[in-house]
C-alpha cells in the first residue's frame, strides 16, 4: 500500500487539515498542502525584536480555556442571591441564602458563590478570581452543537469558518523554537484550535504518560522513512514527532519527581489539571491550554446547594485549583478562563432542573485578573429585562473578553484581533479593566 493509500485509507487526508498520527497519547494537525513550520502560513511576530528575543524566559504570557460542554447553570455559579425574583422563579433548585445550610457564599453582598466552589474562594480574596456575569454568545441557537461551534470558532451565526479562534490566536504569537505552543487535554483536537498552526494533544486520565505503539522503535523507524520527505504531510508529521517527544520527556521527568514525593493526585479533573499545570510551568514556550468538561446538561435533578450540579462543581473546582498551584510561578503571567456555550432558562422546569438558555457567566483566574468583582452589565430578572421572557439576557459578548485578553494579556497588536474574531468590531463592552 502506498503512503498516500495509507492516509486515505485511515481518512486523515480529507478537508482542510491532516491530523497526524502519534499513537494513543499525541497529535498534531497541519494545514494541507501547507508546512506546520514554514511557508505562507508562518505565524506572526509581535514586538520589538528585543522582546522576541526574550519569548520563553519568565513573564511568557499565556492562557488556558476551560470549556464545560453541555450549558452550566451559570445562575446558580454566580448566585444573585440579593434578587427575590431569583427564589421564586427556582422553589426547588435556588441556592439558599448566605449563612443558611448549603447556602451560597457571599461574593458583593448581591452575587455569592455556589457552595461547592468553595476551593477557588481564596483567589477570589486574594483578587485573582473574577466572573463576568450575563455573558455569552449573540447568536441565539439553542442547539448544544451549534451554540458550541459558534463560540469554538468565534464567529457566531456563521457556519463555514473552517478554523477556530484559538488557533488563530495561536498564529499571532511570536516565533519559537518548540513544536509545542498549544497544547489540548483529549483524544482529539477540538473545533477551537483547530486550523493552520500545529497542535499538540494528549489523552487525560492515568493513562497519558505511557508508552505507545508510535514509541516502539521499529514502528518510529518505519514511519520516520515514511515521512523523510520535504512535503508539508512529512514536515507535520515530524513537528508531531518533536511535540511528542518534548511532552513525554517533560512528563516523564515531573511524574517521577511527584512520585518520589509519596504524593498521589487525587481522582477525575485533578489528575489532568495538575498535569497541564506543570507542563506549562516547566516549559514557557507553551502559550495556550485546552480541556473541556462535561455534564452540565441539567435537565433534570439539578439540585441547589447539594445534588447533581453541586457534584459537578466540586471536582471542577478542585481541578481548577490544582491548576493554578501546579502552574507555580507561572500562574502570574496565566489566565484561566471557563465557559460554556450558553446558560440555562431563569425558571425551574417541571422535573426540578432547567432547560437551554442564554446569558451565563465567565470566570477568570489568573496572578493578574483584576480580581474580587463581577464584571459585565446586569440587566435585572424581571420579566421585561428577561430574554424572550424566560432567560438571562446577555449585555457582554464573550469576544469582548476574549479580544480583551488577546490584546492586553497575550499582547496581540490591536490591528491583529479582527483576524482572531473577524466578525467582531463593537468593542470591549465593561471588560475593558479586567487585568492589572
Amino acid at each position: 500500500m502506498k503512503r498516500r493509500q495509507f492516509i486515505n485509507y485511515m481518512g486523515l487526508a480529507g478537508g482542510s487539515a491532516i491530523l497526524i498520527p502519534l499513537g494513543l497519547s499525541g497529535c498534531a494537525v497541519a494545514p494541507a498542502g501547507k508546512s506546520a513550520t514554514t511557508g505562507g502560513n508562518a505565524p506572526l511576530a509581535y514586538g520589538t525584536p528585543k522582546q522576541r528575543a526574550h519569548v520563553g524566559d519568565d513573564g511568557t504570557p499565556r492562557m488556558v480555556v476551560v470549556f464545560l460542554r453541555g450549558a452550566v447553570d451559570g445562575l446558580n455559579v454566580v448566585v444573585p442571591h440579593g434578587d427575590r425574583e431569583y427564589y421564586q422563579a427556582r422553589p426547588s433548585i435556588a441556592v439558599a441564602r448566605p449563612g443558611q445550610n448549603n447556602g451560597t457564599i457571599d461574593l458583593t453582598g448581591y452575587f455569592g458563590l455556589h457552595p461547592a466552589l468553595r476551593p477557588l474562594m481564596p483567589y477570589w480574596e486574594n483578587g485573582q478570581l473574577a466572573f463576568v456575569h450575563a455573558s455569552g454568545s449573540p447568536d441565539g441557537s439553542r442547539s448544544h452543537f451549534e451554540a458550541q461551534d459558534y463560540m469554538e470558532t468565534g464567529t457566531p451565526g456563521q457556519h463555514t469558518t473552517r478554523d477556530g479562534w484559538m488557533n488563530r490566536l495561536q498564529g499571532q504569537l511570536p516565533f519559537s523554537d518548540s513544536p509545542v505552543q498549544a497544547l489540548t487535554l483529549g483524544e482529539s483536537i477540538p473545533r477551537i484550535l483547530s486550523g493552520r498552526q500545529v497542535v499538540a494533544n494528549m489523552p487525560t486520565g492515568r493513562d497519558a504518560a505511557r508508552p505507545t505503539l508510535i514509541d516502539q522503535p521499529k514502528t518510529s523507524q518505519v514511519y520516520a522513512s515514511l515521512y523523510a520527505g520535504d512535503d508539508a504531510l512529512s514536515k507535520a508529521y515530524r513537528d508531531g514527532i518533536a511535540a511528542r517527544k518534548e511532552l513525554m520527556a517533560e512528563m516523564s521527568s515531573n511524574e517521577q519527581r511527584m512520585a518520589n514525593n509519596g504524593a498521589a493526585l487525587p481522582n477525575g479533573l485533578s489528575i489532568d489539571t495538575a498535569r497541564l499545570g506543570r507542563l506549562m510551568r516547566g516549559d514557557p514556550r507553551i502559550r495556550l491550554g485546552f480541556l473541556a468538561v462535561g455534564g452540565w446538561d441539567t435537565h433534570a435533578n439539578q439540585g441547589n446547594g447539594a445534588g447533581q450540579l453541586a457534584g459537578r462543581l466540586s471536582p471542577l473546582a478542585t481541578g481548577l485549583a490544582t491548576l493554578a498551584q501546579e502552574l507555580g510561578p507561572a500562574f502570574n503571567d496565566t489566565v484561566i478562563v471557563v465557559i460554556s456555550e450558553f446558560g440555562r432558562t431563569f425558571r425551574e422546569n417541571g422535573n426540578g432542573g432547567t432547560d437551554h438558555g442564554r446569558g451565563n457567566v465567565m470566570w477568570l483566574l489568573g496572578g493578574n485578573v483584576r480580581g474580587r468583582t463581577i464584571y459585565g452589565q446586569w440587566p435585572g430578572l424581571e420579566k421585561a429585562a428577561l430574554n424572550e421572557g424566560r432567560d438571562l439576557a446577555i449585555t457582554t459578548d464573550f469576544r469582548a473578553v476574549m479580544s480583551t485578553l488577546a490584546e492586553k494579556h497575550m499582547r496581540i497588536p490591536d490591528s491583529a484581533l479582527q483576524q482572531i474574531f473577524p466578525q467582531y468590531t463593537t468593542g470591549m463592552q465593561h471588560v475593558s479593566n479586567i487585568l492589572v
